[in-house]
């Protein structure tokens, strides 16, 4: 962005008056070279997700503690692809535990062993909407196990 200084009536109206009114702002469109900022351009910064990507509208990133990550970690498959979420449940008095996919189709933005390396569970870093992402972080505390299956 390059400051000019130009006589006001020569300024369309919304253009932007100092580079401050950007900050925290990201353009809508591609804009053209040397043209004026127009506070219409210009909309909340997307999060990013790996390599300064945007992540998908209306999700965030959110790490968690999985199991079955060995097959991820041992053909790199980490970045970009999209896993299924399953959350085993501890069993209630003398029933058996239940399993369902907490989230499917989920974009994985990292992946990272644990402490145990390859044997124990890693952290993986999910694109989540809001709600996933509580669901998640409490089956961390109440699940027997919460694992990540590649999608597909």
């Amino acid at each position: 962005m390059t400051v000019r200084r130009v006589p006001e009536r020569f300024a369309p109206p919304g253009a932007l008056a100092s580079p401050a009114e950007a900050l925290g702002l990201a353009t809508r469109a591609a804009l053209p070279a040397g043209s004026y900022l127009l506070a219409a351009q210009l909309g909340p910064a997307r999060r990013q997700g790996p390599a300064g990507r945007p992540l998908p509208l209306g999700r965030r990133p959110a790490e968690i503690a999985v199991s079955g990550a060995g097959a991820l970690l041992a053909t790199g498959t980490a970045g970009g692809a999209n896993v299924d979420v399953i959350v085993t449940s501890e069993p209630t008095g003398a029933g058996s535990g239940r399993t369902y996919v907490a989230a499917a189709a989920v974009p994985l933005l990292a992946l990272r062993p644990g402490p145990e390396g390859s044997t124990g569970p890693a952290s993986a870093t999910l694109a989540l909407t809001r709600r996933q992402a509580l669901r998640l972080i409490a089956a961390e505390s109440f699940a027997r196990r919460v694992t990540i299956l590649p999608e597909g």
